[in-house]
């Protein structure tokens, strides 16, 4: 048996799933926080907010090809389950660094956007 293409089997849409479930959670949530920076402007939120979507699905995904290839001989299932949860496992914090970026990133967007409109109303 070729336990190479059993982890790819299982690496790929395990990997492409947790991807989309965070995307979209990302997308679903952050909204709020698009809109609160961009002093209500939803318009803008929502079109920056598909354009990190967009960036986020490149990157992870890009990411998850590039680490498909396995350079070690897997010859047994239980190989074949430690290199997919060093894979697996590797992408999951991978998209959790990039949560916690985001989370940053959002974060002085909208301490800057209160700032602004602290000094704007004042």
């Amino acid at each position: 048996m070729n336990y190479h293409l059993l982890v790819y089997g299982v690496y790929l849409p395990v990997t492409v799933l947790v991807t989309v479930w965070v995307a979209r959670t990302l997308f679903k949530n952050g909204r709020l926080f698009l809109i609160d920076i961009f002093h209500g402007n939803e318009q803008l939120a929502d079109s920056v907010n598909k354009l990190l979507l967009t960036g986020f699905y490149l990157i992870n995904i890009g990411y998850a090809t590039l680490t498909l290839r396995s350079a070690e001989a897997i010859t047994s299932y239980q190989q074949s389950v430690e290199t997919l949860s060093i894979k697996v496992g590797t992408i999951i914090l991978i998209l959790g660094g990039m949560h916690f970026f985001n989370l940053y990133v959002f974060y002085k967007l909208r301490h800057r956007a209160q700032e602004y409109a602290r000094a704007y109303h004042s």
